[in-house]
């Protein structure tokens, strides 16, 4: 089995600023590791709520907090770790096959999320003891 470290990795995206503001720029197969074919972003989530709580085995995913913050638990079945995503320039990639939670969600937060693939239910494992079969037969 891979080592978690080798399946996500923390982003810092390129800030352009002025006395106007700041301007961050995320361009895909450039700043991110893939064409991306779909985005999606969740707001209006309370900080008890957990969302996510799948893996996927075709998609990777970007995820950027461009407002306010959350919390990301990444897992390979033998290893977690959370990430604190708390700048709008700040992103984690998630390759495919890793179970992910986000939760923590302060009032402001709106996560955005870049995606690989269109959406596939399919593709989809939603149960946690599933994924654990699923990644141990490989």
């Amino acid at each position: 089995m891979k080592k978690l470290d080798e399946q996500y990795q923390v982003l810092e995206f390129p800030q352009k600023g002025d006395n106007r503001g700041q301007l961050v720029i995320v361009e895909g197969t450039m700043d991110v590791p893939f064409e991306i074919k779909r985005i999606f972003y969740m707001y209006g989530s309370d900080p008890e709520v957990v969302r996510g709580r799948s893996a996927n085995r075709k998609s990777e995913f970007v995820l950027i907090n461009v407002a306010g913050t959350s919390k990301i638990k990444v897992d390979n079945g033998e290893e977690s770790k959370v990430i604190e995503l708390n700048h709008p320039h700040m992103g984690v990639y998630i390759k495919t096959m890793v179970w992910k939670d986000m939760y923590d969600f302060s009032e402001d937060s709106v996560l955005l999320v870049l995606a690989s693939e269109h959406y596939d239910k399919e593709e989809y494992i939603r149960d946690y003891d599933a994924f654990l079969k699923e990644i141990n037969e490989q």
